[in-house]
């Protein structure tokens, strides 16, 4: 069974169409659905936005459900020297919590350097960074390389924040320190909660726009959840794991 969690409903209208929903579950203001979709035994929880309500969701996924694992999907916004444009795909090699950490007058400095990592489990200490488990990623990386799609697929890493960026010098500043992909407000944590836990993790999202000085006329939100949902159902497709 696979565990699909994402932030808001509209990311998720493709794939609930699809599925043969066979029961719901709430928890408390979260409800779990359970189903088929792509002949694949699935949960679906749109667990709400920002980094404790995918925190909270993931938890309730792999807690009450033990999935063999958790895909992490919707929109997101890439970096301007990415390559990524609006309506691509992407995937995370890694998660990186963007703003944990210590302002000093040196400027940002993250947890390694306050010398208190965000998660040990006995295997690893983790700081900021989440790798995606390799072979969970290189068999979707080369099912969605495979498809036919109007737009690129790219493949890098992921920052996850608690504020949007919104303007070219603050993600020209993320772009300096972390060389990401593309960002997004839930990942890193969804990512932890997976790995407390013991359960491959993966994350699919759609470009919805340039991280740039925010102007909404140049985003497609539609485009961009529909783009991630149908990157999951392909995965989902083809799942080997």
């Amino acid at each position: 069974m696979i565990a699909l969690l994402c932030a808001v409903q509209a990311e998720a209208e493709l794939l609930l169409a699809k599925a043969a929903v066979s029961k719901t579950t709430p928890f408390g203001t979260k409800t779990v659905i359970a189903g088929r979709l792509a002949d694949r035994d699935i949960l679906l929880c749109v667990g709400g936005m920002g980094k404790v309500n995918a925190a909270h969701a993931a938890t309730l996924l792999v807690t009450h459900f033990r999935p063999d694992a958790l895909l992490i999907f919707g929109v997101g916004g890439t970096y301007p020297s990415s390559g990524a444009m609006v309506g691509d795909i992407v995937l995370a090699k890694e998660e990186i919590a963007g703003d944990e950490g210590v302002l000093t007058v040196d400027g940002f400095k993250d947890t390694e350097y306050i010398g208190i990592p965000l998660l040990k489990t006995a295997i690893s200490t983790i700081y900021t960074v989440y790798p995606a488990p390799e072979g969970l990623l290189q068999q979707s990386r080369k099912v969605l390389a495979s498809i036919r799609h109007d737009g690129n697929l790219h493949v890098g890493p992921f920052i996850t924040l608690s504020t949007c960026t919104g303007t070219t010098a603050r993600a020209r500043e993320l772009e300096d320190r972390y060389h990401g992909l593309c960002e997004n407000m839930e990942g890193a944590a969804a990512a932890q909660v997976a790995l407390c836990h013991d359960v491959p993790w993966l994350e699919v999202r759609g470009i919805s726009n340039i991280v740039e000085d925010r102007d909404l006329k140049k985003w497609n939100i539609p485009k961009a959840a529909e783009t991630a949902q149908r990157a999951v159902m392909h995965i989902l497709q083809e799942w080997q794991q």
